[in-house]
Order: structure tokens, then sequence, then C-alpha cells
């Protein structure tokens, strides 16, 4: 879609129509469901209007062009700006999507949801992560531009483009759009531009009652180009400023930009304008006359559309396919210059994976005691020189994590005075931001062609825990690195010391938990996440230990969730014991004196119980038979996973209260970690059995 310049700029009367058109379109679809979020729609349609149809480069006929700019609308309540946009635009929106607003099975939802709506690029519900989605996406942009095309002067490369954000007092409040605005200033992702919605209300009324900071002095701070623009003398938004704004942080290419844009929410609507009411509630019928009155449509009418103004609308569809056509030629003669690097993005694209890949995992020698956080950062290593779309880092903890891919290559851009420092650089320093990392990495998943993970310590899952939530619910496939995964970290104490967090991750739906035994299932689930990056999409989170732990042979069933690692002498096992982890040498110790005393006892090492209950009845049925009812289960953390795998007569050995600080030993010994306390379980759940 071309851009038009300042010099270029046209605002006609058709358009000053369509935008007016979208305003009473929001304020319509409202009042016919009878709930929602009509002013803040009402007062942004000239801003969304002008990025869609004057600023962005995007193809309504295809909306997951790889060459597109993305754009965000982080305050998702007010999703009629964004719906509006897209059905004027001619998207696959029409105007009874806009009349099914907000009801069962539309595809106009109370919040834009990814993949259910085309057009929409992130799910953003929760105030603050849209912001770190684009500033992810932003970071993507720069990582993908260096994969395929590094050498290319500025703004020529068919992988140049914009991330667009419309963010609100809300996003900004909130502490996630802090630390990810913070790090795009250290990151000076030029690619990326904020456009603040500044109507100074919230649901509480004026954002006097919260918020009295100059927020582009923040920004300033932060290291971002900022701007302001006024409204016009009827309070309108001043359209020919905006487009001049928009343009001028586009231009600027080496630090982000936000435009500070002071609106007067539900503009025109007579008395409803510059009230709280307006934010979250119809209009009202009266009101919506009125306001139908003052933009000369005809109050009598609902969802009113002149052919005329969707025929002019519609012309996006010919900008993008002009856009679309240029940027096609640009990608061939790139591809004819580029042959090896266009085989790559071919491969990349897809999701799929290199021929050979899995030739350089390690295979680690049985009987070592190797920390699983460790064979992590070995796998990383082994697979970064054959997979250069994977890229991560840690939120500070790198060195604990074992999640750098490449010391010598950070991704940090030019000026910064590292010396390993590489605006294209494999390894990601979040900086200890744990939230905005797990937004970020929502957003480098939703831009594709890369493939992202990021560490910390398992215990601060909690601080990043809603963005992991909604990586579940966009089925986004990014990887968590949580490490220091039990009270084995031992002398920081309980604070530091995980004890509810694998129960609590696991009740995240289409979360995957992945707590290896040792370093070979670390790397036989490594090797599975990747494969289930394309063709199954989830986020998984490792649960990695600090300590030690033995090493057994591989057994590549551990990439089905759950396996017999060492089975009963006796044909048909008497008793079961599960576990996770570095539990499970405790398991083992156990099985074998239980087996001295004549008791035929299986291990399975369940490693991930999401991957086990995906696996076919016979193949669940073949490690847990249910005639066995004689089972424990050992994990380091609240038993509250265990009880539905375990039965009546089972037994399982947790710990349900919070640690100390001590020796790790020390405390696995005093909290029942021991194969002496796993046998008793045994023990006991025989004799339930029997009775």
């Amino acid at each position: 879609m071309s851009t038009q310049t300042p010099e270029s700029f046209e605002w006609t009367d058709l358009d000053r129509r369509a935008v007016d058109t979208a305003r009473l379109l929001a304020a319509d679809a409202v009042q016919k469901v009878g709930n929602g979020h009509p002013g803040t729609a009402m007062s942004l349609a000239p801003a969304a209007y002008t990025i869609f149809q004057k600023v962005m480069k995007h193809d309504p006929a295809d909306p997951e062009w790889t060459g597109r700019d993305r754009f965000v609308l982080s305050p998702g309540h007010t999703s009629l700006t964004l719906y509006t946009q897209l059905f004027l635009a001619g998207y696959e929106l029409e105007l009874d999507d806009l009349k099914a607003f907000r009801t069962q099975g539309s595809k106009t939802p109370g919040h834009p949801e990814y993949g259910h709506t085309a057009g929409v690029e992130t799910t953003t519900g929760p105030l603050g992560q849209g912001a770190a989605n684009a500033v992810g996406m932003a970071m993507a942009a720069r990582y993908e531009r260096g994969l395929f095309d590094p050498e290319a002067p500025e703004g020529t490369s068919p992988f140049d483009h914009t991330i667009w954000a419309i963010v609100s007092d809300g996003d900004l409040e909130e502490g996630v759009s802090a630390e990810a605005s913070s790090l795009a200033g250290h990151q000076k992702l030029g690619n990326l531009v904020f456009l603040y919605d500044d109507n100074h209300i919230s649901i509480e009324g004026d954002t006097a009652t919260a918020l009295s900071e100059d927020v582009l002095k923040r920004y300033e701070a932060y290291g971002w180009h900022t701007q302001r623009i006024e409204p016009t003398a009827d309070g309108d938004v001043d359209v020919p400023a905006l487009h001049a704004a928009l343009e001028a942080a586009k231009a600027e290419t080496g630090r982000p930009s936000i435009i500070a844009m002071r609106t007067i929410i539900a503009w025109p609507a007579p008395t409803a304008q510059n009230t709280e009411a307006s934010h979250g509630s119809a209009l009202g019928d009266e009101e919506i006359a009125a306001t139908k009155r003052v933009l000369g449509f005809d109050p009598e009418q609902t969802f009113e559309v002149s052919d005329e103004v969707l025929r002019h609308a519609r012309r996006a569809l010919d900008r993008g396919a002009e856009a679309h056509a240029a940027w096609d030629k640009k990608i061939a003669e790139w591809r004819t210059a580029q042959p090896e690097r266009a085989e790559l993005f071919d491969r990349v694209s897809k999701g799929e994976l290199p021929e050979g890949w899995q030739d350089a995992l390690p295979v680690f020698e049985e009987g070592k005691s190797v920390a699983t956080r460790a064979a992590s950062g070995k796998v990383l290593q082994a697979l970064g020189p054959v997979l250069p779309e994977l890229w991560g880092g840690s939120a500070d903890l790198a060195g604990s994590n074992n999640t750098t891919i490449d010391k010598t290559s950070s991704f940090l851009p030019k000026g910064n005075p590292l010396p390993e420092a590489n605006p294209y650089g494999r390894t990601v320093h979040f900086g200890i931001r744990e939230f905005s990392m797990a937004a970020e990495m929502n957003g480098i998943a939703l831009h594709g062609n890369t493939r992202i993970y990021g560490g910390t310590f398992l215990v601060f899952s909690d601080y990043m825990r809603n963005a992991v939530r909604m990586s579940a619910l966009m089925q986004l496939p990014v990887t968590y690195v949580w490490t220091h995964d039990s009270i084995g970290l031992g002398e920081d104490g309980p604070t530091h010391q995980p004890v509810e967090h694998l129960a609590s991750l696991r009740a995240i739906p289409g979360l995957n938990v992945v707590r290896p035994a040792d370093a070979n299932e670390t790397s036989i689930a490594w090797a599975e996440i990747l494969k289930r990056h394309a063709t199954d999409p989830a986020p998984h989170g490792l649960a990695l230990t600090r300590q030690g732990v033995p090493t057994y042979a591989p057994n590549e069933d551990a990439a089905k969730g759950g396996y017999v690692l060492a089975d009963s002498s006796t044909e048909v096992p008497e008793v079961i014991i599960m576990a996770t982890g570095s539990e499970v040498q405790l398991a083992m110790a156990a099985r074998d004196a239980l087996e001295a005393e004549g008791t035929g006892t299986r291990v399975v090492s369940m490693p991930c119980v999401e991957w086990f209950d995906q696996q076919p009845a016979a193949y669940r049925e073949s490690v847990l038979p249910a005639a066995v009812k004689a089972r424990v289960s050992v994990e380091a953390g609240i038993g509250l996973t265990w009880y539905r795998y375990v039965g009546d007569a089972g037994r399982i050995v947790s710990l349900e209260h919070f640690g100390a600080s001590a020796d790790a030993n020390a405390l696995f010994a005093e909290y029942g970690f021991t194969p002496e306390n796993v046998a008793a379980a045994a023990r006991a759940s025989l004799a339930a059995a029997r009775a």
C-alpha cells in the first residue's frame, strides 16, 4: 500500500464521511448488543482510519502477507476501533459482522482475538501486554532482517516494515508496558511507533484520580522520539497534524517513537463526550440520534454505510495490491541475488526443520550427574549452528538459566558499547523484566519466521503468568526455560523455591509443562518442542534443575510425556511409582528396595503430563495399567496434579508447604523426599489396594 507524504496528503469529504461512518458504526454496534465500549472507538476513528488508509503498508486481501506492517490495538476493549477499519478497508468483515458484535460465534468478539478474525495480529485483553507484544514484533522484524537480508541499506530490504500500535492511558499505567518500553528504547527499535490516546478518561473518571506524570518526558528518558498533537478547536483529531506526526515517526529509524494525541472521548456526542460513562456503556438511542444529527446522518437509520463511502474506503484493496506487487518484485530480485538465504526463508516460513538437524542433538553419558539446566544449555549451543532461526535469552539470569546460545553475539543495537553487540545477534538480554519478556516473546512468535525462547527461575513464572496465559490462549510456540525448579536450589530460601508453581502452570489450558528427569530427557524434550512448532503450536515451559541428577539411557518415548523407565521384574507390576524431574532418581532407588523385597515395581518417568494425555488410550494403558491400583507419585511440589493418576489407593509424596534456607540435600531429607519414604508410600499404597 503506497503511503502519502505530508506534502501529498489529501483529506477529502469522503475521508471525513468514512471516519464519521466508523464513529457511528461503533455507537450503533454497542447500542444493539447493549454493552461494550463506544467512546474510545468514536474518538479514535480518525486516527485508526489515517493509519489504515494513509500510512500503513498492508493488503486486506492477504492478511498474512510477510511484507506487511503490523498493527496492534493495545486497548483491546475498544475493539470496534479495529473492526470498523477492517470492515471499511475490505478485510473479511462485513456489516453483518459489526451487527453481531459481542455475540456468540461472531467474528467481532468483545476483545480482538488472534486467529479468530482476519487482520487481528494479537489478542490484547489485559492492558499493557499489547504494547509489549508490539515491542516483541519490532525485535522480531529486526532479527528476521538479520537472518535474510542483513547487508541491505536501511529501508531497502523486503523485510523492512513498521510496527504501529495504539496505546491508551491504561496501557501506559500498567507496569508491563514500562518494562517493554524501557527495553525498546535501549534496543533503539526505530521500526516501532506508539500512538498514545491521551483522552484523560478511565473507568473511575478523569485520569487525575491516578495519573499525573508527564508521559512524554518518561518516554524521552527511555530514549524514544516523542511528539504531541493537540485537537482542533472543536475537539476533533487534527488529522493533517496526526498524519505529519506519523510520517515523522516512521522516518525516525534510530529510536522508537511515541505520539501523544489528545482526544475527547466519544466526540462529538453532545452530552456523552468527555465522560467516563461513554467509556464502557452504550450511549442510548437519544444520544446516538443527536450525534447523527451533528454529523449529518439520518437519526432514524442504524449501521448506515453509503455505497460511495464504502467504495472510497475499499480502495485500500487496490493500494494493498499495488504494494504487494511491488514487494513481490523486490523479493524476486532478492531471491535471485540471495539463493541460499531464499532457501532458508522458504524453510523457516513453512516452520520446517533442516534435514539432519537431530544429528546435532547431544546424547549424554549414562551414569553421569548433570543438572538439567546445564543439559538444556548444551542443547541450545548444539542447535544454534543448524537452526539460525532459534534465538533467545534470559531475564538477566543467563548464567543460571544456561540460555546463552552464542556468547559472541548479543542482540543489541548499533552504538552499544559491549564487544559482542550485534543488531542481529542471537542472544537476547531481556533485563530484569520477566513479565514483559513473556509478552515480548508472544509478539516475536506472532510476528513469525523465528523461534524464540526465554529464561528465568521457575518461581518467577508468577511475575509473567498472565503473558504465559496469553501464549496458551493464542496457541503460540514460545518456549519458557524455567530453572531452579524446586527446593533443590537450597540456601536461597522459600522466596526462591517453587512449591505450587508446577501445578499452577499445569492448570493453564494449552500450556505444556515439561520437567525432564535427566540430561537425555532434556535433549529429547527440546527436540519434541521444536518438532511441534508448526504441526501442533503451543507454548512450552521447561522446568529444569539447578542441581545435578543421574543420567539414564536415552529413551525416545520421553517425547510421549510418560514412559516406563524401569519395569517390574514381574509380568504385571504390583506397584507403579511415577515421578518427574529430580525426583525420578528417588523412584529408581525406591524400586531397588522394593524389588529386593520381592515387590514387582515399575517406575514411570512423566516429564510432561500434557503430552502423555495426548497419547492414544492404548499407549497410556500400557504405561499405567488400570488394573494396577497401587501407585505412588513423587514430585517436589504440591500434589494437586497427581490425584487423578494415583487413584483411591494411591499415595502422593509431595510438598504442601513452603521451603527453607538450607542445603538442598538436607531439605529433601527433612521433607520426606528420600528413597525410604517413597518405598514406604508404595507399601502403604499396596496395603490400601489389597484392602
